[in-house]
């Protein structure tokens, strides 16, 4: 992980043992919204809620691609909160 995104996450509270071996399950939960289309739509939700004007999702696809498969089945879900 980049100084730069340690640095802020160290800032939120995070410290070394989160960024050992790919990332602590309470970091990795905490800056990724993860699981099912309902479970992502809850986490954007949570954002807007605690006042976002917007949230941006990118996608993490497991064959390392663009994602666009799954931008299309998060769509509706995220379009109507």
């Amino acid at each position: 992980m980049l100084p730069n995104y340690t640095g802020n996450l160290r800032r939120l509270g995070f410290d070394d043992d989160d960024f050992v071996d790919g990332g602590s399950d309470r970091l990795v939960d905490a800056i990724v919204a993860w699981g099912d289309v309902d479970a992502i739509r809850r986490r954007v939700q949570e954002h807007h809620d605690a006042g976002a004007d917007h949230v941006s999702v990118q996608p993490l696809a497991a064959n390392r691609g663009l994602g666009i498969d799954q931008l299309w089945e998060l769509a509706p879900a995220l379009l109507t909160g």
